[in-house]
């Protein structure tokens, strides 16, 4: 820990990764049983897994940062949809295939540049986290770039998927590259990553993909914002409603 780990900035700022994490796993775990494939349907789910142990580990950090008392266990099951903080791209629900595949690649570039950013705080606990999921990162990028290529330049349905997909996906991106004051702050100390500076990196990594794939890059003319600051898409509410019941009607359960 540094010697701002007491810091609310901190202990909020630590949530909201373990948030964006814990919902995007959430969500990659309906894929299990319903990939197109067996091996695809394995995948996913590992993928959906490798989220959820990233989750685990920014709450337990969390948890401590907060000295309160509360648990990882607290964190992701007994708070509301105004309480979490992860980006709206990471709770849409998945859609098709295609939809799906979209949105990962998005994420997993913003990962890997996120990531191998995040590895440099000086917050060894922060630092530590980085270097342990930034493979995970690098495997999933691979995967989801391999299956957009594929789906944009397969068939004619394949191609018009993959683009409608990214047409619906994109305002949701702008966020993403945009902290708040206490990211910005935390940043300047060394500890987090200004996410503004990771977009120029970002747009050349999508750009390189979406020509390969024949995809064109969608227009900048919508945005939708407000996750960060707990206001989230009608998706949110039930996803938690499923995923926090158990917890809920028997509480001390644990992961």
């Amino acid at each position: 820990m540094t010697k701002n780990s007491g810091n609310e900035h901190l202990f909020r700022y630590v949530l909201a990764l373990g948030d964006d994490a814990m919902v995007l796993g959430q969500g990659l775990s309906d894929w299990c049983s319903r990939g197109p494939y067996l091996e695809e349907d394995l995948a996913l789910a590992n993928v959906a897994l490798d989220y959820l142990g990233r989750a685990r580990m920014f709450y337990d950090y969390a948890a401590q940062l907060e000295g309160k008392g509360r648990n990882e266990d607290d964190l992701a099951f007994f708070r509301d949809s105004r309480e979490y903080r992860n980006y709206l791209l990471h709770e849409l629900p998945h859609g098709d295939f295609a939809y799906t595949m979209a949105r990962q690649l998005m994420v997993d570039i913003y990962s890997v540049e996120y990531l191998t950013a995040l590895i440099k705080s000086s917050d060894e606990t922060l630092s530590a986290i980085a270097q342990r999921t930034l493979k995970e990162s690098q495997y999933h990028l691979r995967r989801s770039r391999t299956w957009v290529v594929r789906l944009g330049d397969g068939t004619e349905e394949s191609h018009r998927r993959i683009q409608t997909a990214f047409d619906e996906l994109w305002g949701y991106t702008h966020e993403l590259f945009e902290p708040d004051e206490g990211e910005k702050t935390l940043a300047a100390e060394g500890i987090a990553v200004d996410c503004s500076t990771i977009k120029d990196a970002w747009d050349r990594a999508v750009n390189g993909v979406l020509a390969e794939a024949t995809l064109t890059r969608p227009d900048e003319d919508w945005a939708v914002r407000g996750g960060r600051k707990g206001i989230h898409t009608e998706s949110l509410g039930p996803m938690l409603a499923e995923m926090q019941y158990m917890q809920r009607a028997y509480p001390g359960l644990e992961w």
